[in-house]
């Protein structure tokens, strides 16, 4: 992937990044938000540094090491993505509690649309914030979140050093040992017919205006 420039990157500051997501998966990822990397060029996790894919990958919840421009093949595993705040920034630092809090209420009306099997929240700190739960242990929590099963995960970023990959790897794997396996067998049939309709699907060039929002050049990756 092509790396866009320091002006691109300015650019794309408070733009906003569509969901990949479909009804009924087995996981939907809760990231804090995007960061201007994914805001600008249009595939989520996708500075250089940052290791959800790997993790993703080395804990058998996708059948191979995808690519962040590979990230509309999610569903097809029984994945997808969403955030917790919409708005691109340089840092998870400069969104407010306000933010916060809005989105969960946002992410909420969401679970109730698609009803995910499971939430994975991925960041402690954003979830403690955002649900007002001041002792949140790593893994399943014992609630529930609009029916669907809580999972809190490490922030897969690069810049989280307190957790190295092998320990992501074996976090995420206790999701993946939880049932969700099963769901990446019968998805590797399909992976070339979905690259493929992928590929012949154009993306447009230019952020475009919906509802209030500035899009960046994400593609909306959404199944009713």
């Amino acid at each position: 992937m092509d790396q866009p420039s320091a002006e691109v990157l300015a650019d794309a500051a408070n733009k906003y990044c569509r969901d990949i997501i479909r009804k009924d998966l087995r996981v939907l990822f809760c990231g804090i938000n995007p960061s201007l990397m994914t805001a600008a060029v249009g595939h989520h996790f996708a500075r250089p540094g940052n290791r959800f894919w790997k993790t993703l990958a080395g804990a058998k919840l996708t059948p191979r090491l995808l690519d962040p421009e590979e990230d509309g093949l999610l569903p097809g595993f029984g994945l997808g993505i969403t955030n917790l705040v919409d708005r691109a920034t340089r840092a998870a630092a400069e969104l407010s509690p306000d933010e916060f809090a809005s989105g969960w209420e946002n992410l909420q009306k969401k679970i109730r649309r698609y009803r995910p099997e499971n939430i994975a929240f991925l960041g402690i700190g954003a979830y403690r914030l955002a649900s007002g739960e001041a002792k949140v242990p790593l893994g399943r929590q014992e609630n529930a979140l609009v029916g669907a099963r809580v999972w809190v995960l490490p922030n897969p970023s690069g810049l989280n050093a307190h957790y190295q990959l092998p320990e992501l790897i074996r976090l995420y794997s206790e999701l993946a040992d939880a049932g969700l396996a099963d769901a990446i067998a019968p998805a590797v049939a399909v992976e070339e017919e979905q690259r493929s309709r992928s590929e012949s699907v154009e993306k447009p060039a230019k952020p475009v205006q919906k509802k209030g929002k500035m899009y960046g050049k994400c593609g909306l990756q959404e199944e009713d």
